[in-house]
């Protein structure tokens, strides 16, 4: 198992102090459960098995069918 040292400002650690203990972890667990999910390449499975779950779910083009037109934006 790897090791990362990190350095963070003061007022960063307190919070993160303070997340790890609300969530009833060490903070070396409470940050690699954040590096876990911001390297994950797929969608949790719970997730995958809603895909089709709405029959009746309007398709993209009924969605945007009442919503106007765009405003013209400004050149920059």
């Amino acid at each position: 198992m790897g090791q990362v040292t990190i350095y963070l400002e003061k007022e960063i650690e307190e919070r993160m102090i303070a997340a790890a203990k609300a969530a009833n972890l060490s903070k070396s667990k409470w940050i690699a459960r954040i590096i876990e999910e911001r390297v994950a390449n797929e969608w949790p499975e719970s997730i995958a098995e809603l895909a089709g779950a709405w029959q009746d779910f309007p398709a993209i083009e009924e969605i945007r069918a009442g919503s106007g037109k765009d405003s013209k934006r400004a050149n920059l």
